[in-house]
């Protein structure tokens, strides 16, 4: 059975390329990650399907191609250390980080979605996560400046918070906007921000406030 997950792994990989992922750390980081430990066990069947799944909560597993997309973006942007994921989600988009930076900071405001996605972590040998269940709008300011920051579910506008966690140089990749989201790329020059607009993307709200 875990040939035939590993199989499906690098099958997976083979498409991402097809479908224009380059560079070969994130695409390998696909092919080593099993996605079925990130979904519930009557998804599994769809595990290596190009596409986002239910992890409960409200909540999904991003598209595959959209993990290494935009893993891929911080990448081209010469980003290789400290990153920080916001929506830790099913761990699945985290453990991609893990396999390719340094050191990967993740914050989700709901506990169940952290203590599952830790666990699958740890059973994967990944160790260079650190976790913090709180508000994803206010990232985390005590262990910032992060080189990297990914967000994972729609912010109506650009966080200033979470640029402000930017290193001199550093790049957010996140979707903004509510029913038209846009996938956009801000780096960072000492007080200025440049945005880049990437493609057209759907992703659910990243909701501030309240932790559950």
């Amino acid at each position: 059975m875990l040939a035939n997950y590993t199989r499906s792994a690098r099958a997976l990989a083979d498409l991402l390329q097809r479908e224009g992922v380059e560079d070969k750390l994130v695409l390998s980081a696909i092919a080593d990650i099993p996605r079925h430990v990130f979904v519930d066990d009557v998804l599994k069947h769809k595990a290596y399907q190009n596409t986002a799944l239910p992890i409960g909560q409200g909540q999904t597993i991003s598209q595959p191609y959209i993990v290494a997309r935009m893993t891929e973006l911080l990448r081209l942007a010469g980003i290789r250390d400290k990153v920080l994921e916001i929506g830790t989600g099913s761990g699945y988009q985290t453990a991609v980080l893990a396999k390719i930076f340094t050191k990967v900071f993740s914050v989700e405001r709901i506990k169940a979605l952290q203590w599952q996605a830790k666990r699958r972590l740890h059973n994967l040998d990944l160790y260079n996560v650190a976790m913090k269940h709180g508000d994803g709008w206010q990232g985390w300011q005590s262990q910032a400046p992060f080189d990297g920051i990914i967000v994972t579910a729609a912010a109506s506008q650009v966080p200033q918070v979470l640029l402000d966690q930017l290193s001199d140089g550093g790049v957010m990749i996140a979707p903004i906007g509510n029913e038209d989201q846009q996938l956009v790329m801000v780096v960072r020059d000492g007080e200025k921000f440049t945005q880049h607009v990437i493609a057209p993307v759907r992703f659910v709200p990243l909701v501030p406030g309240d932790i559950e």
